[in-house]
């Protein structure tokens, strides 16, 4: 039987889903020199399209929306299904969002097979949409494997002179974290009712020694990609050699996989291994936070700095999501979003100076607030929001994560801080040398201030940035219901661990107030 549950009737996720694939076609059969904007208008619309995800939002309800359920194929029982929640919803949003303006960016930067480049990036854009989306588990899995594909070429085909080692590093460190993440699938499916819908596995319950099998199969899978300590190795050697739109995607949207497989897999699938295990994600969490800061602090290439501040910054998500509290985990999923904006805008700041001097140099890219104060400017706003100024949005998705640790253990909370105060130091210190350092006589010629295509991407960004460290209500208002939910299933886990009752998960979450559309019957799952 189908099902579609949309707005109006409409499906909307298909419809963003395949949007950018139209766009692929037209762009393949199109002329090169009509590849940019038929791109561009693709993302645009795809953008647009994605809208009433947020307006049409029922806030409150911590159920999937905006459903859409196909049989896919009979046997085994594999299905087309789709939906968003408070968690996935914005994130999809996010990607959406960055996708024209990593076209923007790219628009001069790219200056050879601009058309395959274009195609990349969109083929990309549905794959990521793919991953938030997914309600099964082989369709999230296909997503999951096709974006490898495009990331992979963009890197080693528009990358800078090592770009085959970084991509063919990158590629391996991500597959063989997927193939373990197959394992686990395929254990589910035997193990839970022989049924790849997500939302039904998530229900079903598995015994402690099998959950942390999964826990690491998944671990595996998702530490890779946020990356977490000490499987960031990949990041750096990718970051640098990428070209400016590759590394916008990868920090912004790619490294968000990782996190987002722990709060929709790991957390309420595997709630007795996810508190078991917690003490170890948490030590790695803090090691990568400082570790991340103080590899920053040392780097000569702003490009590098920015890819280790990424490592020290995602240990926060990382940190909060594993608190099992409300304020950490939806400060972890607000720093996912803040990270996304803030990293993507300095990676697109390093895009611009590089197009003009081709160096990323700190030496070579000093006084530019004389030189290009307009740029300066941006550069200023997007390093303090980085280091979480009072009013920016990275401050309210900070001062939540560290609220959350705080109520888990002190002397955690007190090592996060400590990272606080080192991304502080780094960042303060590349603002120094390049805005009011001295300049480079040989590249002094080349400075030019923004013109109206990287003022017109930088500004949207800055909106962004303070709307939501001025007034975060909204966003918060959406992932709330999402997060009690992920609350409430180790609220279960700790009752399990101190009475020894399997958990009624459907009890919970009706008890919890948690829509009854989350259960596997309403889903068409097998009783």
């Amino acid at each position: 039987m189908n099902e579609v549950v949309a707005t109006g009737g409409i499906p909307w996720l298909t419809l963003i889903l395949v949007l950018p694939l139209l766009g692929v076609v037209a762009t393949l059969l199109a002329d090169e020199s009509l590849s940019r904007p038929i791109a561009l208008g693709t993302s645009f619309v795809t953008l647009v399209a994605s809208l009433p995800l947020w307006f049409a939002f029922d806030i409150g309800n911590a159920g999937m929306q905006f459903v859409e359920k196909h049989q896919w194929i009979d046997s085994p029982s594999i299905h087309y299904a789709l939906g968003v929640d408070g968690i996935s919803m914005p994130l999809v949003l996010l990607t959406t969002f960055l996708t024209p303006l990593c076209i923007l960016v790219s628009w001069t930067a790219i200056e050879t097979r601009m058309k395959e480049f274009l195609i990349s990036l969109l083929v990309m854009e549905t794959a990521t949409i793919g991953v938030f989306v997914a309600l099964d588990f082989v369709l999230f899995y296909i997503f999951w494997e096709t974006m490898l594909i495009p990331m992979y070429l963009l890197i080693g085909v528009w990358g800078g002179p090592n770009r085959v080692y970084a991509a063919i590093k990158f590629f391996l460190y991500t597959l063989a974290g997927s193939i373990l993440l197959l394992v686990a699938i395929l254990v589910l499916y035997f193990e839970g009712g022989r049924t790849f819908d997500i939302l039904a596995l998530t229900h079903a319950s598995y015994a402690p020694s099998l959950q942390a099998l999964l826990f690491w199969a998944f671990f595996a899978a998702f530490a890779v990609k946020v990356p977490m300590f000490p499987f960031h190795t990949w990041l750096p050697d990718a970051h640098v050699q990428a070209p400016t739109a590759g590394s916008v995607i990868l920090a912004s949207v790619l490294l968000k996989l990782g996190t987002y497989g722990f709060l929709r897999f790991s957390l309420p699938m595997l709630p007795d291994a996810s508190v078991t295990f917690t003490p170890i994600i948490m030590t790695l969490s803090i090691i990568a936070i400082i570790y991340g800061a103080y590899m920053a602090l040392a780097q000569s290439d702003i490009k590098k700095l920015i890819a280790y501040s990424s490592v020290s910054h995602m240990g926060f998500v990382t940190l909060g999501i594993f608190t099992f509290n409300a304020q950490g985990i939806e400060g972890a999923v607000l720093q996912m979003i803040n990270h996304g904006i803030t990293t993507g805008a300095l990676f697109m700041c390093v895009g611009i100076i590089y197009e003009r001097t081709h160096s990323r140099e700190i030496t070579d890219n000093g006084g530019l607030a004389n030189a290009m104060p307009k740029y300066a400017t941006f550069l200023v706003i997007f390093a303090l929001s980085s280091v979480g100024l009072p009013g920016m949005n990275s401050f309210v998705g900070e001062f939540l994560v560290l609220v959350g640790v705080f109520a888990w253990d002190k002397f955690t909370a007190t090592l996060a801080a400590l990272g606080i105060i080192l991304a502080a130091v780094y960042i303060l210190y590349l603002v120094q040398r390049i805005v009011y350092g001295p300049a480079s006589p040989k590249m002094l010629p080349k400075l030019s201030d923004l013109n109206t295509r990287e003022f017109g991407m930088l500004v949207p960004l800055v909106v962004l940035v303070f709307w939501i460290g001025l007034y975060p209500k909204p966003l918060l208002d959406v992932m709330h219901a999402s997060v009690e939910r992920v609350v409430a299933s180790q609220s279960a886990s700790v009752i399990v661990q101190r009475d020894g009752v399997p958990p009624d998960h459907h009890a919970l979450a009706m008890s919890e107030g948690i829509s009854p559309r989350l259960t596997p019957l309403e889903f068409g799952a097998e009783p």
